[in-house]
C-alpha cells in the first residue's frame, strides 16, 4: 500500500514556512475545473473556442509570486493543506463503497449531509498550488487521492463516488423521477448535486494541473453516470430537480465536452439550465432580489464558458447582464455580495451591514466569472472590480497567522470577522478558501491574441513567458507606495505591446521607458499601451498616485467606507464590543474632501488616524485585509454639525424611551444563559442554541417547541416583547401560547431588514388576572421552527 503520509517530510516543510503546526494532511475545495479560463494553443483541448478569445490565461506555472501579502497569504494556506489528511477526507468514500475506510470521518460539513465536498476543493487546491510550484508533495497527495477514488468507482461498478448520506436511496428515486426539491433539500439530501460537482471538478483540476490522466476517467465516469440517471426526466422534472442548488454542474460538463470532444457532455450541460432564472435573466430582467446569491453564480459561470466554446448569444447575455447588475447593484465596499447569503433589492444595502454579509464563496466565484468575461472582451472596469475584491474580500477573508477562513465578512458597524477551525468546520467557504489563497497568480497577466501583454494586477511577481522567450519582473509595495518597476527581458529583441492597467482610483498616472517620460492616454479598454522593441534589462516605471477616497451607501449617502489607493480601511475599536451607550464612532465635519478627515500615522504599515471629526473617540484605521480579532467597521455615518445636532436629539429620545420601558418591565429571559433560563423553567424539544450579532438565541429544528415562564403583573394588562433577526429566508412560522390559550401566529420572514425587531403581543387582562407569572409556549408550524429568538421581556401597560 502506498503511503503518502511522511509526518517528517511535512514537518520540515512546515519549518522551512516558519510555521508549527501538527503535520498530518490538507483539505481543500474547488467548484468546477475550478480556474481554467482559455489558454494560448492549448493541447488539452480538443473542441476550440468558436467565438474570438481577446484574452488568454498564462500556465500557473509561468506565474511566481514574489514577497508580498499574497505570498504570504498562499504560504499560510499551503501549510494549512498539508495539515490535512487525505484519508480522513476519503472516508466517507470508501466506506460507502463498500470499502474499509483508512481514516476517521472530519467533522463538522464532512460529517453532515454534505459529506465529500471538501474532498473536491481540496484536490482542486493541491492541484493548483503544484501547478504554481511543483512541489512533489502536493503531486504525491494529487496522485493517492485519485487513485483512491478509481478505487471506489471500480468498487460501485455504476461509475458514481460519494459520501452524501443516504446517496443510493436519493439517486434511485430521482432517476424514477420521484422529485422532492426544496431550496437545499432534494429527495431528503442536502444539495447533492453541489456535492457530486464538487468532486468532478477537482478531478477535472487534478488532470489539468496534475496531469493525472486516471482523474479524467473517473471524471468521464461520473458524468456517463449523471446522464444514466437523468436520461428519462422529462422537462418538468429537470425543472423541479434544479428548485435545489446544484452548483456549477453544467460547467464542469462543458468542460469536460471541451477536453474529450465528446458532445454528449455538452448536451448534458443543458440539462442543468434553470429556465426559473436564466431566461428572465437572458432577457437583461433582474429577478435576483431575494434569490440565494452563491446558488445563481455557478449557472452564469456555466453560461460564460459555453459561450466560449459555442458562440450562444443567449449564454452572453446571461453571463455579462448578471455580472453588471451584481457588481453595480448588489455589492458592498468589499466588491462582496449578500446578506445571510440572499441578495436584497438591487441598491438596497444601507439596513443590511451585519455579522452575516459577504459569503466568500459568492466572491471566489465572481472572480471566475470576471476572468471568463475579461478573456472574450478585456477591460480595466473588470479588473477594477476584480483587484477590489480580491484585496477586500479575498485576502481578507483569512487569519494571515494560521491560514483560516470566513465563512461571512462581517460589515456590521462595530463587528468582528469569525474564522473556522483547523478541522472541525469544513463549510463551503473553507473549501473555496482553500483555493482562494493558492491561486492569486492567476490573473495578474494574460496574453493578448495580438501578442501583447495585458499587465491587470500589481502584485510583486515575475512572468516566465516562454512562448515568447521573454521574462518580466514587477516589483512593488502597492499600496504602500504608488511607484512599480516592471523590468522586461528578451533573449532576443522582440516588438510588442504591453498593456499596463489604468487603475480607477488612480489619480494622473505617468509611465516612463528606461527613465523617458511616456505621454501616453488610456486606450479604449483603459489600458496604457506600451509598443516597443524589449530587450534586455528595458525598465518600465509606473507611477499611480493614490488618495483617500470614499464610497457612499447606494441608498444612504452620509454612510461611507473610506479607501486608499485600491484597499479598504477599517477604523479598529479594540478588542472588546463597542460600548451600546457610546456606540460606533461616527464623523462630524463639514468638510467634504475626505483627505482632510485623515493623517498618515505610518505609511509602511498604512496606518492612519482621525482629525478632529470622530465622536466620541478619535479613530485609527488600518486596510481592512490586515484585520484580525479586533473589532472593526468600515462603514461611517458622516454628519455636518448641524445634522449632528439633530441626531443626538434622536439618540437622547432613543434612551429616554429605553429608560421607559426598562421602568415597565416585570421580567426579561435572555436566552441561551444557563442561569436565566434555569430561572425561568426554561425546556424544549428539538430545542438549539446559538449565538449571532453579539447575542445568543434559541430555536427549534424539526418542529419541538420552546417552553418558559415570565412573571406578570396580575393587576394591569401585560405585553410580551419577544426579540428576533430580520431576514431569515426560512420556515419560521410559529404560535405563541400562554398558558395553553393561542396569543399570536408570528412569521420572522415579514421582517425584511436586516436588524432587530422588537415585536410586542399584547395579552388579554383575562389570561393574567390574578396570577403572578404564565407559561409561554413557542409551537412551531408544519415544517417549520419556532425562532429564532433572541430574548423575551415582559410589561406592564
Amino acid at each position: 500500500m502506498f503511503n503518502c503520509y511522511n509526518h517528517t517530510k511535512s514537518a520540515a516543510l512546515l519549518i522551512k514556512w516558519g510555521l508549527s503546526f501538527l503535520i498530518c494532511f490538507t483539505a481543500v475545495i474547488s467548484v468546477q475545473a475550478q480556474s481554467y479560463v482559455p489558454e494560448w494553443k492549448d493541447s488539452r483541448i480538443k473542441v476550440k473556442s468558436d467565438i474570438a478569445i481577446q484574452a488568454y490565461s498564462f500556465d500557473l506555472k509561468e506565474v511566481q509570486l514574489l514577497e508580498s501579502p499574497f505570498k504570504q497569504a498562499m504560504q499560510v494556506d499551503a501549510a494549512y493543506l498539508l495539515s490535512i489528511e487525505p484519508d480522513r477526507l476519503l472516508s466517507g468514500f470508501r466506506s460507502h463503497s463498500g470499502l474499509k475506510p483508512k481514516g476517521k470521518l472530519y467533522e463538522g460539513w464532512e460529517s453532515s449531509g454534505l459529506a465529500g465536498h471538501t474532498l473536491g476543493h481540496y484536490l482542486s487546491a493541491i492541484s493548483l498550488h503544484y501547478a504554481s510550484t511543483r512541489e512533489p508533495e502536493f503531486l504525491k497527495r494529487i496522485n493517492y487521492i485519485v487513485a483512491e477514488l478509481n478505487e471506489c468507482q471500480l468498487a460501485r461498478k455504476t461509475g458514481y463516488v460519494g459520501a452524501i448520506p443516504k446517496e443510493d436511496t436519493i439517486w434511485a428515486e430521482v432517476a424514477k423521477g420521484d422529485i422532492r426539491s426544496r431550496g437545499f433539500d432534494l429527495n431528503g439530501g442536502w444539495s447533492p448535486w453541489y456535492t457530486v460537482h464538487k468532486v468532478m471538478a477537482g478531478l477535472l483540476d487534478a488532470y489539468l494541473y496534475g496531469h493525472n490522466t486516471q482523474a479524467l476517467k473517473i471524471c468521464q465516469g461520473m458524468a456517463n453516470w449523471t446522464g444514466e440517471t437523468i436520461k428519462n426526466l422529462d422537462d418538468d422534472q429537470l425543472q423541479k430537480m434544479l428548485l435545489c442548488e446544484y452548483g456549477g454542474m453544467p460547467e464542469t460538463l462543458t468542460n469536460l465536452y471541451a477536453i474529450t470532444g465528446n458532445k454528449k457532455y455538452l448536451d448534458l450541460s443543458y440539462k442543468f439550465y434553470d429556465k426559473r432564472i436564466l431566461d428572465p435573466l437572458a432577457q437583461k430582467q433582474d429577478i435576483l432580489p431575494g434569490k440565494h446569491s452563491n446558488t445563481q453564480i455557478p449557472k452564469i459561470i456555466a453560461s460564460a464558458r459555453r459561450y466560449e466554446l459555442t458562440g450562444d448569444k443567449k449564454d452572453q447575455t446571461i453571463a455579462n447582464f448578471f455580472w453588471e447588475i451584481i457588481t453595480d447593484h448588489h455589492s458592498y465596499a468589499t466588491g462582496g455580495n449578500s446578506n445571510y447569503e440572499y441578495l436584497s433589492e438591487p441598491d438596497k444595502l444601507n439596513d443590511r451591514l451585519t455579522d452575516n454579509t459577504t459569503e466568500t464563496c459568492n466572491t471566489y466565484n465572481m472572480l471566475k466569472l470576471t476572468r471568463h468575461l475579461f478573456a472574450v472582451a478585456p477591460s480595466a472596469a473588470l479588473m477594477d472590480y476584480y483587484e477590489k475584491a480580491l484585496y477586500n474580500h479575498i485576502l481578507a477573508s483569512q487569519n494571515h497567522a494560521d491560514g483560516m477562513m470566513c465563512y461571512f465578512v462581517s460589515l456590521r458597524m462595530g463587528g468582528k470577522k469569525e474564522y473556522s477551525t483547523p478541522f472541525d468546520t469544513f463549510t463551503c467557504c473553507v473549501g473555496s478558501g482553500m483555493e482562494n489563497h493558492v491561486k492569486y497568480n492567476e490573473s495578474i497577466y494574460f496574453r493578448g491574441a495580438d501578442g501583447s501583454l495585458y499587465i491587470n494586477l500589481f502584485i510583486p511577481s515575475v512572468l516566465n513567458w516562454k512562448e515568447k522567450g521573454v521574462t518580466v519582473k514587477q516589483e512593488s509595495n502597492l499600496p504602500a507606495s504608488d511607484h512599480i518597476t516592471f523590468t522586461v527581458n528578451a533573449i532576443k529583441p522582440t516588438i510588442f505591446a504591453i498593456r499596463i492597467r489604468k487603475p480607477k482610483w488612480s489619480g494622473n498616472a505617468n509611465i516612463r521607458i528606461n527613465g523617458k517620460l511616456q505621454q501616453l492616454k488610456p486606450d479604449m479598454q483603459g489600458y496604457f499601451v506600451l509598443t516597443h522593441k524589449w530587450g534586455k534589462n528595458d525598465k518600465i516605471e509606473l507611477n499611480t498616485p493614490e488618495n483617500i477616497y470614499t464610497e457612499a451607501m447606494p441608498d444612504n449617502a452620509n454612510r461611507r467606507a473610506i479607501f486608499y489607493g485600491p484597499v479598504l480601511l477599517a477604523g479598529i475599536l479594540g478588542n472588546t464590543e463597542p460600548d451600546p451607550l457610546k456606540g460606533v464612532p461616527v464623523f462630524v465635519t463639514n468638510e467634504t474632501n475626505p483627505n482632510n478627515w485623515l493623517q498618515m500615522v505610518d505609511k509602511k504599515q498604512l496606518n492612519f488616524r482621525t482629525v478632529n471629526i470622530s465622536r466620541p473617540d478619535e479613530v485609527k484605521l488600518i486596510p481592512f485585509n490586515q484585520t484580525k480579532n479586533e473589532y472593526y467597521s468600515v462603514y461611517w455615518d458622516v454628519f455636518t454639525p448641524e445634522a449632528w445636532a439633530v441626531q443626538q436629539k434622536a439618540y437622547d429620545e432613543q434612551k429616554k424611551k429605553q429608560q421607559e420601558l426598562e421602568a415597565r418591565t416585570t421580567d426579561i429571559l435572555r436566552v441561551g444563559e444557563m442561569q436565566p433560563e434555569r430561572d425561568h423553567n426554561f425546556s424544549g424539544e428539538n430545542a438549539t442554541t446559538g449565538e449571532d450579532h453579539q447575542k445568543k438565541w434559541r430555536s427549534t429544528e424539526n418542529g419541538g417547541y420552546l417552553l418558559y415562564e415570565m412573571k406578570v403583573d396580575a393587576n394591569t394588562q401585560n405585553t410580551l416583547i419577544n426579540t428576533y433577526w430580520g431576514m431569515d429566508n426560512r420556515g419560521r412560522t410559529f404560535d405563541i401560547l400562554i398558558d395553553g390559550v393561542k396569543l399570536a401566529t408570528e412569521d420572522l420572514n415579514q421582517y425584511k431588514e436586516s436588524r432587530f425587531y422588537d415585536i410586542s403581543y399584547i395579552i388579554p387582562i383575562e389570561l393574567t388576572k390574578g396570577k403572578q407569572k404564565v407559561t409561554i409556549k413557542l409551537l412551531p408550524k408544519k415544517d417549520n421552527s419556532a425562532g429564532p429568538v433572541y430574548g423575551s421581556r415582559m410589561v406592564k401597560n
